[in-house]
């Protein structure tokens, strides 16, 4: 029995442990993002450094966002597994310190001098027997000899730091999330301003084309497709309106809301952005996003596991025991003669389990190789987004500036054209023509500017920016 204690206490002393210990696999990291323009070498400062009110400036969006912070669905989801992840590795952490509980029994009886043996009075001066017992007991104890205990603990933090890093991930996308919500949502609004504002001029088209066939001057086919203007832009109105109002609703519940109206801020036209957005390092990724440190928290318990699984093969040596006192005088139950004690010591060692063990070694080091596996494809997955996002927005920005001047031209050709028709040189042919290429490079412009926002808010969630506080 002392021979047990002496190599238990000394053994865990030592802290020695089976299995690996953790070390972060090598990944091979690009030197800058690919982009269509060569980004500067070395520029360490990124854009995702800044808090999301720092890079949202429009006030409504803001609250918006802050509204989702407090209320969404989601993300109380993943908080509350924070806090069930907490407990579990209070719970698992328990489990390397003794349990003590303490117990205690009263009983009371009465004997019969008439029972089924009679006995005389001289042998049983007293009917009544009392019996009291109280004891401190050592309920369990397992001595962790070979780090089980401790590589559990281990895996259980990493699956706390994994949920956490998860619930910041999760604050990332929502940021993301709403602003994306929002903007579409004030791009709608925009396009529906254009499709308002050209059903009215379309309407005083129609109301001179009218005149001028009335007087002879405009043919009816002119009227025809005067009328076909009209109608087309008031048919797209109600589109519009509808994803407005879904749009609204999508907003709603990330908020954690039912469906209802938004408030708005500044127009799509208004919204200002960083004007520069430079990434950083590739490498400042692996210590930023989050999704990319939950999986090498993950990585990390499944690493501790194979420890856990391994010392499966060795002795298990359990303590349990009781320090108390017995006496049929309540009185005297906690005297010298009254006191007991004991200790058990248990040793169990596996000797045939069918495989079972290295089926559970094999499993352990299977779950860590799809963790690693898992942990490179995130880390690649961040580089993809991240390039995708800086690519998007270079040639949105370009495409948005094309479009510009297609506008301009557009205006100055359908302004000339009319000018033409009512001045009788040139058939309205020519001028519906301009008016229909025209309404459609404005929607065509305002999708994208809202493309190259909306590349902005891709490459701030790529490089893991948002969930700061």
């Amino acid at each position: 029995m002392r021979h047990i204690l002496v190599i238990g206490i000394v053994c865990f002393s030592t802290a020695c442990t089976v299995g690996p210990n953790y070390r972060r696999p090598t990944i091979a990291t690009p030197q800058s993002f690919r982009a269509p323009d060569p980004l500067p070498p070395g520029q360490a400062d990124t854009f995702a450094d800044l808090k999301w009110f720092e890079v949202f400036k429009d006030e409504q969006l803001q609250a918006l966002i802050r509204r989702a912070l407090e209320r969404n669905y989601d993300l109380r989801d993943a908080v509350a597994r924070v806090e069930e992840a907490r407990a579990s590795l209070g719970v698992t952490r328990s489990n390397q310190f003794p349990s003590f509980g303490a117990g205690g029994a009263l009983e009371v009886n009465r004997l019969s001098r008439d029972g089924e043996t009679p006995l005389p009075p001289q042998f049983l001066p007293s009917q009544n027997r009392n019996f009291g017992a109280a004891a401190l007991q050592l309920l369990s104890f397992e001595v962790d000899i070979w780090g089980k205990l401790r590589r559990a603990t281990e895996a259980a933090r990493a699956n706390l730091l994994s949920a956490d890093e998860n619930r910041k991930a999760v604050v990332t996308t929502l940021v993301s999330d709403v602003a994306t919500a929002y903007l579409t949502m004030r791009e709608l609004d925009y396009e529906l301003e254009i499709s308002a504002r050209t059903l009215r001029t379309r309407e005083e088209s129609l109301e001179l084309t009218q005149s001028r066939e009335e007087h002879g001057v405009s043919t009816e086919l002119d009227l025809r497709q005067a009328e076909q203007l009209v109608y087309t832009a008031a048919e797209a109105i109600p589109d519009i309106q509808r994803q407005i109002q879904q749009t609204e609703n999508q907003i709603s519940l990330l908020l954690g809301e039912s469906p209802n109206s938004v408030l708005r801020g500044k127009s799509l036209t208004e919204q200002q952005l960083p004007p520069e957005v430079p990434p950083g390092l590739p490498s400042a990724l692996l210590e930023r996003r989050p999704d990319i440190l939950a999986a090498e928290q993950n990585l990390i318990a499944a690493n501790a596991e194979i420890g856990v699984a391994r010392a499966a093969y060795f002795p298990t040596v359990s303590l349990s025991g009781a320090l108390g006192g017995a006496s049929t005088q309540l009185s005297s139950l906690f005297s010298g003669p009254a006191s007991l004690w004991n200790l058990t010591s248990q040793v169990t060692q596996p000797i045939f389990t069918a495989g079972r063990l290295k089926s559970g070694v094999k499993f352990a080091e299977a779950e860590h190789e799809r963790m690693v596996v898992q942990y490179e494809k995130t880390i690649q997955t961040a580089f993809t987004e991240t390039s995708d996002a800086l690519i998007a927005h270079q040639r949105f920005r370009e495409s948005r500036g094309q479009q510009e001047l297609l506008e301009k031209a557009l205006e100055d050709r359908l302004r000339l054209a009319y000018l033409r028709y009512h001045g009788g040189v040139d058939t309205q042919l020519n001028a519906l023509d301009a008016d229909r290429d025209l309404f459609q490079a404005q929607l065509d412009l305002a999708r994208l500017r809202l493309a190259e926002i909306l590349s902005v808010v891709q490459l701030y969630k790529a490089l893991g920016g948002g969930w700061q506080s």
